[in-house]
């Protein structure tokens, strides 16, 4: 199923990726491998040659801000009319999500979804997505997905996430993780390539991708949502 941003589904894939299942994950695609441009940069060389990264938001749209604050933040990050922001929930974690379309958020890398995501308690900010696919941009291709994918990956290893969160191109059931980290607060950064593998008469396998999926998590281990209290049902 595609990766929905700010709705259930990316909450459960950060929850799933945190630890865990990024150490069980299958090998590198090779498809993936090569359409990469160079070595990747190593991270603890970048940690040790930087500050520590802080994921705090998305631009400067803030973790912990309210609804009011984000809408400012997304005016003046992107000029978007207020009337352009479209409001939503997920009616299953009862958070409230804004959405906008931000055309070449990468340069040349088609129109994207931005979800912004308020915690169901406090109200307040606790996600930011982002999705390329061809629900966000009819023109997309497969060759923007990988490149814009390449483009991500490439920066967010160049930051100094710290070392031991860092997983990258690890193949799952259903698509490519090709980035995840986190910063000191264990804030959260996860690239996902996502689409259907096909396998060749040599055995290996090709993703051909129909989305990439960008999230920034606050909490992706005690994320803001409605849960039943354990033992009421």
């Amino acid at each position: 199923m595609p990766l929905r941003l700010a709705l259930s589904t990316p909450r459960h894939l950060v929850a799933a990726l945190g630890v865990a299942g990024l150490l069980v994950a299958g090998a590198l695609v090779p498809a993936l491998a090569e359409t990469s441009a160079g070595a990747l940069p190593d991270p603890a060389a970048a940690t040790a040659a930087r500050p520590m990264v802080m994921v705090n938001g998305f631009r400067t749209a803030q973790f912990g801000m309210d609804e009011k604050a984000v809408r400012a933040a997304i005016t003046k990050d992107f000029g978007t009319k207020s009337d352009k922001i479209q409001a939503g929930e997920n009616a299953v974690e009862r958070t409230k999500i804004l959405t906008i379309a931000v055309p070449d958020l990468i340069p040349d890398g088609g129109v994207a979804q931005v979800s912004y995501v308020f915690g169901y308690a406090t109200k307040k900010l606790i996600q930011v997505g982002v999705t390329w696919s061809a629900k966000t941009d009819p023109a997309m291709t497969a060759k923007i997905l990988y490149d814009n994918g390449d483009v991500l990956r490439s920066h967010f290893m160049a930051e100094a996430y710290a070392p031991e969160s860092v997983k990258t191109n690890v193949a799952l059931p259903n698509g490519i993780l090709m980035f995840r980290g986190a910063d000191a607060a264990d804030h959260a950064t996860l690239l996902l390539l996502q689409g259907t593998y096909t396998t060749g008469e040599d055995g290996r396998k090709t993703l051909t991708p129909a989305s990439l999926d960008l999230l920034y998590s606050a909490d992706p281990n005690e994320p803001d949502i409605f849960q039943l209290p354990k033992g009421s049902f």
